[in-house]
């Protein structure tokens, strides 16, 4: 079965995406691993594919699969690719995402930029989840020169690491050590966070599931919110500067999180079988 894909990215963070809306696609852990390899296969930071809903009141359903072939719950970056491409297919400017966590809503700002309601920060232990009852404003964790995050779940887990210098922190040493730490039943994304300003901060991610990639869109999101808790922002309005760009975050006071950044189509393209014919 030959099957088309387009290559997206926001701000660096690089999407596959396929349209299962008129036929059902399905892939195995190892194609997944297979069309991810970026030397051998297409190289992305998550696949995506297009389905319909299950939800009366959702435009499409997006699947989020990791390099690894696990799937994912949430990507920000990701959904803003998908509502450009289902916006100008049905020609609207709004319309509504539905994935494993629940519903996104979605808009085409004017300027080309798409804002992301990505529904309420989730902020009790439970819910990230931590293996055991924590404040997750201070959670007690800590792995060389990262202590005490906030945990925060924007459809999936995160741990978020206030440092002096985000760009003097091991990244590849400590990402894969905290993701797998027994305090993460489900592991969790790492982020590393400076602040720079009353409205502004820096930040690197280690995904899971993924590694470093350029942007992390819940990641921002949850960055954001850890911020605000914290009270090192003004206002509830933050600048999140990433590898790839900026990313605009608003935590609500009904508790969602807006996410605004650009997208991007890098190119077009048909996976080649030898990428599907790969052993379980």
């Amino acid at each position: 079965m030959m099957i088309d894909f387009l290559k997206m990215q926001g701000l660096g963070n690089d999407f596959v995406i396929v349209d299962g809306r008129t036929r059902p696609i399905r892939f195995s852990a190892a194609q997944a691993r297979a069309i991810a390899d970026r030397r051998k296969g297409v190289g992305f930071d998550q696949l995506i594919i297009m389905e319909p809903p299950a939800e009366p009141a959702a435009d499409i359903f997006m699947r989020i699969l990791n390099p690894d072939g696990s799937e994912a719950g949430a990507c920000g970056n990701a959904t803003r690719c998908v509502a450009s491409l289902v916006a100008r297919d049905l020609g609207r400017e709004r319309l509504t995402i539905q994935t494993i966590s629940g519903l996104l809503a979605c808009t085409i700002r004017p300027d080309g930029l798409v804002t992301v309601d990505m529904g309420p920060a989730r902020l009790d232990w439970q819910s990230i989840p931590l293996a055991r009852a924590a404040d997750t404003a201070h959670v007690d964790l800590a792995e060389g020169p990262l202590a005490d995050p906030v945990c925060v779940n924007m459809g999936n887990p995160h741990a978020v690491f206030f440092v002096e210098d985000v760009e003097a922190v091991d990244l590849p040493k400590f990402g894969p050590l905290l993701e797998t730490a027994p305090l993460f039943p489900d592991r969790a994304n790492i982020e590393v966070v400076h602040v720079t300003g009353p409205a502004s901060v820096r930040m690197r991610v280690w995904e899971r599931g993924a590694g470093i990639t350029q942007a992390c869109g819940s990641g921002a999101c949850a960055v954001g919110v850890a911020a605000i808790r914290r009270g090192l922002v003004e206002g509830r309005l933050v600048t999140v500067s990433l590898d790839g760009g900026d990313l605009i975050i608003e935590w609500l006071e009904n508790g969602h999180v807006l996410m605004t950044g650009p997208v991007a189509t890098s190119f077009t393209g048909t996976l080649d079988n030898s990428l599907l014919d790969v052993p379980a």
